[in-house]
């Protein structure tokens, strides 16, 4: 070895530590990712309740996740009702369309949405306070798999249709929703 090589060791091995060190220093003040509570990323497009006087009503609307994790409704609940369940439509056995809860609640994919509608995924109200009148207000406050919450308003409004029966419950056969 040339003494111009030994003479450039010590300051190669100077300025490697010296990088070494502020790149650990730069990785240890780096914040980590937060997680932000699933009732802050989820929003409702559309929301409305059907009109009813019987004891059983639905709501529906356009759930939005804008985060970049899914999220799970696990709960749901109003004033307007003395239950509520997260329902499905599917067809049984029989070809019908039938409504039934939905084990494990609705998951919103990350950055996408969930379309709540007759004739398919709602938010079923059963055992109604009162009658809903077209023109009224019903708040629904929703629950999360990481007990955050999000509550919104969706005006009553006049519908007839998605004429499924309630699986499982004969008190309710063939009350549409």
């Amino acid at each position: 070895m040339n003494t111009t090589t030994l003479k450039s060791l010590p300051r190669l091995a100077a300025l490697l530590a010296v990088s070494a060190l502020a790149l650990t220093g730069c990785a240890a003040t780096a914040a980590p990712a937060e997680t932000v509570p699933a009732g802050d990323s989820v929003t409702i497009a559309d929301a409305w309740v059907k009109a009813t006087d019987e004891d059983m009503s639905a709501a529906f609307g356009t759930l939005s996740n804008d985060s970049d994790q899914d999220v799970t409704i696990v709960s749901a609940e109003t004033d307007a009702a003395g239950t509520i369940e997260l329902h499905e439509t599917v067809e049984n056995e029989a070809g019908e369309m039938v409504m039934r809860e939905i084990e494990g609640g609705f998951s919103i994919p990350a950055d996408g949405t969930l379309l709540l509608e007759p004739g398919a995924d709602h938010i079923m109200l059963m055992g109604l306070t009162g009658a809903l009148t077209a023109g009224d207000e019903v708040t629904v406050t929703l629950t999360f798999s990481d007990d955050s919450t999000y509550e919104f308003s969706a005006p009553v409004k006049d519908y007839s249709g998605a004429n499924e029966n309630y699986e499982g419950d004969d008190e309710h056969e063939g009350m549409d929703h």
